[in-house]
C-alpha cells in the first residue's frame, strides 16, 4: 500500500510539472533565439505566436504579434502550434484524471477498482500527450538547426542567425515527463490492479467455500424425521 501511494504521488508530481512545462513552452516567446549574442545589442526571440526583442543594456522588451491564425504561415510554425496545443489539452486531462484517481481524494472512496482504472486512463492519456509534444518540439529544433546549417554551408549571412531557445527545451522536458509519468502509472497501476483482483477473487472463493461447507454440514446434521416433515409441509403448502 505504501508503494502504491508513493507511485501515485510521484506520477502526480511528474504530471503536474510536465503539464506546466508544455503549457509554458507553447505560450512563451523563445522557441528561436539569435545565436550571435556577442555581436548584438539586443536579444531576439521568436515564439509560436509573437516575436520579441529585448535590449541588452536597459532590459526593455518589445513584442510584435504575428498575423492572424488564418494568414499564411510556415508549415513548421502551423504544425508545431497544432501539436503543442494537442499535447497541452491531453496532458491537462491526464493530470485531472490522475487527481481524481488518487486515494487521498474523496472521490468514489468505496470503489478502489474504479480509482485504479482512472489512474490507468490517466497514464495512457499522458503517454499519448507526450507524443505530439516531443514530435513538435524536436521537429521545430531540427528545422531550426537545418536552416542555420544550410545558410552556413552556402556562406549566406542574413544579419541574424537563430538557434532553438529555452521554450523549445521546455517542450522537450514536458513531453519526456509525460512519457515517464504515463509509463509509471500504466505499468505499476496495472500490476496493483492484478494483485487486488487476485486478492478479491481469493476472498470470494474462500467465502463461497465457507458457505457451501456450512450448507453441507447443516444438511448432514438435520434429522431425517425433520427433513421428512419439512417435505410434507412444503407439499401441503403448494396444494
Amino acid at each position: 500500500t505504501a508503494m502504491k501511494f508513493f507511485l501515485q504521488y510521484l506520477g502526480c508530481f511528474l504530471a503536474f510539472f510536465s503539464t506546466g512545462f508544455l503549457i509554458a513552452s507553447t505560450w512563451t516567446d523563445c522557441w528561436m533565439v539569435n545565436a550571435d549574442d556577442s555581436l548584438e545589442v539586443s536579444t531576439k526571440c521568436r515564439g509560436l505566436w509573437w516575436e520579441c526583442v529585448t535590449n541588452v543594456f536597459d532590459g526593455i522588451q518589445t513584442c510584435d504579434e504575428y498575423d492572424s491564425i488564418f494568414a499564411e504561415h510556415p508549415v513548421k510554425l502551423v504544425l508545431t502550434r497544432a501539436m503543442m496545443i494537442t499535447a497541452d489539452i491531453l496532458a491537462g486531462f491526464g493530470f485531472l484524471f490522475l487527481v481524481l484517481g488518487l486515494d487521498c481524494v474523496k472521490f468514489l472512496p468505496d470503489e478502489p477498482h474504479i480509482k485504479l482504472r482512472i489512474c490507468l486512463v490517466s497514464g495512457v492519456t499522458l503517454l499519448i500527450a507526450g507524443l505530439p509534444g516531443i514530435t513538435g518540439s524536436v521537429w521545430y529544433a531540427v528545422e531550426v538547426y537545418v536552416e542555420r546549417s544550410s545558410l552556413v554551408f552556402h556562406n549566406v549571412f542574413l544579419g541574424i542567425q537563430y538557434k532553438f531557445g529555452w521554450s523549445c527545451w521546455l517542450g522537450m522536458a514536458g513531453s519526456l515527463g509525460c512519457f515517464l509519468s504515463g509509463a509509471l502509472l500504466t505499468c505499476c497501476m496495472y500490476l496493483f490492479r492484478e494483485t487486488s483482483s487476485g486478492r478479491l477473487h481469493s476472498a470470494y472463493s474462500l467465502r463461497k467455500g465457507y458457505y457451501s461447507a456450512g450448507t453441507i454440514v447443516t444438511n448432514v446434521h438435520l434429522p431425517s424425521s425433520q427433513t421428512a416433515t419439512a417435505k410434507m409441509y412444503a407439499v401441503d403448502t403448494r396444494v
